[in-house]
């Protein structure tokens, strides 16, 4: 696959909404980027919070602009504050580096990156991962 489609995508969102589904977590908001950065996909959840599509975009957008999932740069933000808060500086505060962003790979290939915000982190990213190998990809959470 030389890149990610929106039926991909599609598979994508709908298994990580059904592990949401069945781990009863908390409304989530759900963003998908192919691997130019570009808005494949952006759903959320009835009941989700203000900000949530945001956060989920900027797990996402972190991921990618920095080729590593968001628990690699929340783990680099730990050990790394300035360096970060430097690269959310010339990203114009688009990223958000705590885990949830994923980044999407067939092989090494990179097709994109996914965000989920709404519950803890660590839900969101495993839904983020249960999303993408249910569409037999590679996640890449960092």
């Amino acid at each position: 696959m030389a890149e990610l489609t929106l039926d991909v995508a599609r598979k994508i969102l709908d298994a990580a909404l059904a592990k949401a589904v069945e781990k009863k977590l908390k409304p989530l908001c759900i963003t998908i980027l192919d691997a130019r950065g570009v808005t494949k996909m952006t759903a959320a959840q009835d009941g989700t919070s203000l900000l949530r599509e945001e956060i989920a975009n900027g797990k996402a957008y972190g991921a990618l602009a920095m080729g590593m999932g968001s628990r690699a740069l929340f783990q680099r933000a730990q050990e790394q504050a300035y360096f970060i808060s430097a690269a959310n500086a010339l990203a114009q505060g688009r990223l958000v580096p705590v885990p949830g962003g994923v980044l999407i790979q067939d092989g090494t290939t990179l097709l994109g990156a996914i965000g989920i915000s709404g519950d803890t982190s660590d839900n969101d990213e495993a839904c983020a991962i249960a999303g993408i190998e249910a569409a037999g990809l590679k996640a890449n959470p960092g």
